[in-house]
């Protein structure tokens, strides 16, 4: 039962996976929806260097995966951003860290320093996200 429900996670994990290429595609969508399909051609073009053909392939294999309707050439997102980056930071913490926060964060701050305001921000999601 148990390894069932764990590969129930990841294989959802992967349904929702974007290779970098396919975020970057996502971001303009996003930022622009609803958008023309031939617009956002033209976007990707401008932003991406990608020909046509290759904005339509992967419109085609976005939408295929769930992630975008296009509609009446009318492109629209239908997973959200933060879901993607909710799923896409518990893969790197669970796949790089074995799920452990803190590791993450010693690692994330090893070669970074924070603002006071970050901090503070930080400091205040922490209280809200604990168990109480």
């Amino acid at each position: 039962m148990r390894e069932q429900a764990e590969y129930l996670k990841s294989h959802d994990r992967k349904e929702h996976h974007l290779f970098d290429s396919e975020y970057r595609f996502m971001k303009l969508v996003w930022e622009h929806e609803p958008v023309r399909s031939m617009e956002l051609a033209r976007m990707c073009l401008e932003e991406l260097g990608w020909k046509k053909s290759t904005c339509f392939t992967v419109l085609k294999k976005l939408a295929e995966r769930g992630f975008v309707k296009n509609e009446q050439a009318v492109v629209t997102a239908q997973i959200k951003e933060d879901e993607v980056q909710r799923q896409e930071s518990k893969a790197v913490v669970d796949k790089s860290f074995s799920g452990s926060l803190p590791a993450f964060v010693t690692a994330f701050l090893s070669e970074r320093k924070l603002t006071r305001e970050e901090a503070e921000e930080i400091r205040e999601m922490i209280e809200k996200a604990v168990e109480r």
